[in-house]
């Protein structure tokens, strides 16, 4: 399929990625979780514009996706981006999700396996998020397990994240990746696995390159070989950001066992613990996932920018 099938009438891309797609010019794909169940308005608004921005100054555009009134939206004006940062009632939507939420023209904000799938729809390869979904805690029993990962097995788009939040378990995340054949690489001193609000998780790293130029030759290489996994690139939230390890240990325990006490389940845990995690952490953890996101959208951006310089 092409933009151009008249199968892909639900999709609406904006002009800009659009003509950046059509010239093989670097594209980043964006979320839209982020704003509709990741932050609080405006900062939700303002985080989304700021990645746009620095995505735009590395010589790439800026594709950020969500579902509207039955379609596909790949790129998003200010208005639209507004409306949608406002928004209540927005279906958090998996890859899973999708054609149901198309076929009730509602309104949906893409996780990391709707943005992967749509991304990979579209030949954008590179997608820059806050951090990836994984194996919950008690997924022995529960079977809790983030479809960010099986469309990391299946799906050619290279995430770069800030790890996966300490909320989940981490160490399964990571086996669950490696029995998918999924690559997980850091970037420079990036040696161990960064657990979102904290730059380590205290698990290491098979793979760090030197600088995102080889991320970019990975991706050539898998392309080659017709593989159809994805990459993980794990970048560390800033160190001036990060925050203290027993601190957001802490927070996270005493949120989790609310959740538990609760009954939150499934797709209502993540943006319930990130809001008990804000509340109890007095905000600091909101500065947090927005300049990790911001970290996160300028690799991202170079990462694409080499793809599409090699030759």
């Amino acid at each position: 399929m092409t933009l151009k099938d008249p199968n892909l009438y639900f999709v609406d891309i904006s002009k800009s990625v659009q003509q950046a797609i059509k010239n093989g010019l670097p594209v980043v794909a964006l979320e839209s979780t982020i704003i509709t169940h990741g932050m609080p308005y405006p900062e939700n608004k303002q985080t989304a514009l700021k990645m746009q921005s620095i995505i735009e100054s590395q010589g790439a555009a800026a594709a950020l996706i969500a579902l509207v009134d039955g379609k596909i939206k790949i790129g998003m004006t200010e208005q639209e981006l507004d409306d949608l940062a406002k928004a209540k009632d927005v279906i958090k939507v998996a890859a899973k999700d999708i054609p149901l939420v198309l076929a009730r023209r509602k309104l949906g904000g893409t996780t990391v396996s709707a943005t992967m799938r749509i991304a990979n729809l579209c030949g954008i390869n590179v997608f820059a998020t806050g951090g990836i979904g994984g194996v919950h805690r008690g997924a022995q029993t529960t079977m809790d397990i983030s479809s960010d990962l099986e469309e990391l097995s299946r799906t050619p788009v290279t995430v770069v994240c800030s790890g996966a939040k300490s909320i989940l378990d981490i160490k399964l995340t990571l086996e669950f990746l490696e029995t998918k054949g999924v690559p997980v690489v850091g970037i420079g001193d990036t040696k161990d696995f960064p657990a979102f609000f904290t730059r380590s998780s205290g698990y290491a790293l098979d793979h760090t390159v030197p600088d995102p130029t080889f991320v970019a030759q990975a991706m050539r290489f898998n392309e080659l070989m017709g593989v159809k996994n994805g990459i993980v690139v794990a970048n560390p939230v800033p160190k001036e950001y990060a925050m203290d390890e027993k601190i957001i240990s802490d927070a996270i325990e005493n949120a989790v066992k609310e959740a538990q006490e609760k009954g939150i389940k499934g797709k209502e845990v993540t943006p319930f613990l990130l809001s008990k995690i804000k509340d109890i952490t007095a905000g600091k953890s909101l500065e947090t996932n927005m300049q990790l996101a911001y970290s996160n959208a300028d690799l991202a951006a170079k990462i694409a920018v080499g793809f599409v310089n090699i030759k």
